[in-house]
């Protein structure tokens, strides 16, 4: 059934155009509650977490050896479920939306849609289609409901999203002229000579790091993620940014195993570099998505050292942070985009410093609180678990890389600190009376916070689940073998 996840997806998109504009959020909020329910079905089911099964496979242009071919393994049920949990909760935070909302759903919804189709698509031109798919649906949400320059940081997104297409499609043209197959399971286990590895690997991988926000290609990451709407910047670090790092680590790491050994040292140091130099670009901004923004391509950062580490435990860490982030990251911009600048219209923290919004807007101030820990690494939470897992890899592949990056999960708690204080809790105390009073958070709000909050919260208390799923797929990649 987690195929349907695609169809219901394309189907409420449609549906969401077509209808009337009054139900066009139920229409989001059905179709993306139905994928989800079936994600967390497929999670939980009895399916072969270690293999990469076919779920559907039909002729598309046989002539060229293309195949409508899904699949799934504990990696891709994962990323099937952050999607769909961020999905929803984005539809929730867009609820009050009234400017062309049939447009803003279906837009959304292609989005949505396209990214289960990266995580099933066992097809090399198939996933490169759903890849592709994603890039004009997030131009258009920018460029029309977006804010702060959004036209800039709509085009600089896209521009770079082809950048890295361009290689990505490179790569994959070289992959199927000389192993005449666009069959991942098969490529996977074809004799690519190490001449060819030696080039083609880092042109495929480095086309799926520019998504996931490698350094120094990252700069697209923070300027999009303060243009967008709520919706988008949940769904840019919620799922977009994650589509990169695994198609770096499905595709390109796992059919160019050799030549990911030949580069992997220089990932770790691209890494290293990107989690120190963001966190401390994070401390210096003013502006809060600013400031979520560079903490998503710090904390992205240890996706790609867990990478690097071509080690089981460090892989499976890397995986076990998309999700983490991705929940994280879609919190973090919720409440700064929606709870906080829709009725404050301001993000500026030295303005926010002298709201006193933790009274103002309590429910807020207790998410962010919440979403602050997580994102710190505190025990308890997803991040802990994540970033531990990706250390502990680290530390047997680059001990020294370990130090340097403890430096910068300083600089994560620095900068996150000095966010939650300034927006919530102010530089000096307020009187009561001098209080704003704001328009208090919604019940959809409040949903959708709680259901981001439960999901990083169980995570890091339970995380046996999810590396039940997904250590065994990592294990089983031609990485090790």
């Amino acid at each position: 059934m987690i195929a349907w996840t695609i169809y219901i997806t394309f189907a409420g998109a449609v549906a969401a155009l077509l209808l009337p504009r009054g139900i066009s959020r139920w229409v989001a909020l059905i179709t993306t509650s139905a994928a989800f329910a079936i994600s967390v079905a497929a999670f939980f089911s009895n399916i072969e977490f270690a293999q990469f099964s076919t779920i559907v496979r039909m002729p598309w242009v046989p002539v060229l050896g293309m195949n409508y071919h899904l699949a799934v393994d504990g990696i891709s049920a994962t990323m099937a479920l952050v999607t769909g949990l961020t999905a929803v909760s984005a539809v929730l935070f867009s609820w009050d939306i009234a400017d062309r909302p049939n447009e803003f759903f279906f837009w959304l919804l292609l989005v949505v849609g396209g990214s289960y189709g990266v995580f099933l698509s066992a097809d090399l031109f198939l996933l490169f289609v759903f890849y592709e798919l994603v890039i004009v649906p997030k131009y258009f949400l920018i460029a029309i409901w977006g804010s702060t320059n959004k036209e800039y940081g709509a085009m600089k997104l896209t521009l770079y999203s082809f950048f890295g297409g361009t290689l990505v499609f490179i790569g994959v043209i070289t992959a199927y002229v000389t192993s005449g197959t666009l069959d991942l399971t098969r490529l996977a286990t074809f004799a690519f000579e190490p001449q060819l590895q030696a080039w083609a690997f880092p042109v495929l991988f480095l086309g799926f790091a520019v998504l996931a926000g490698i350094w120094p290609l990252h700069t697209w990451a923070p300027t999009g993620h303060v243009a967008a709407p709520t919706a988008g910047s949940m769904l840019l670090a919620g799922i977009v940014m994650k589509l990169g790092a695994y198609g770096a680590l499905r595709v390109a790491m796992n059919i160019f195993p050799q030549g990911f050994q030949m580069w992997r040292n220089w990932i770790a140091v691209i890494a290293v570099i990107g989690i120190v130099y963001a966190a401390a670009v994070a401390l210096r901004q003013r502006d809060l998505k600013f400031v979520i923004g560079y903490s998503s391509v710090s904390h992205m950062g240890f996706v790609l050292l867990g990478l690097a580490t071509a080690q089981a435990l460090g892989i499976s860490g890397a995986v076990l942070q998309m999700f983490s982030h991705g929940v994280i990251g879609a919190l973090l911009f919720a409440i700064a985009g929606t709870m906080i600048y829709r009725r404050t219209h301001t993000r500026d923290l030295d303005a926010l410093s002298r709201m006193s919004l933790s009274t103002a807007l309590p429910f807020a101030a207790f998410a962010f609180v919440i979403a602050s820990a997580a994102s710190m690494g505190i025990p308890g939470f997803s991040g802990f678990a994540a970033e531990i897992t990706i250390l502990i890899g680290a530390w047997k592949a680059y001990p020294f890389a370990v130090w340097i990056t403890g430096f910068g999960m300083v600089l994560v708690a620095a900068f996150t600190l000095r966010a939650l204080r300034k927006s919530f809790f102010g530089d000096t105390p307020r009187l009561a009376g001098n209080v704003p009073a704001l328009e208090p958070i919604t019940f959809p709000e409040k949903l959708g916070a709680g259901l981001l909050m439960l999901a990083t919260l169980a995570a890091g208390v339970y995380p046996k689940v999810l590396f039940d799923r997904i250590l065994p797929a990592v294990e089983a990649m031609r990485i090790f073998k």
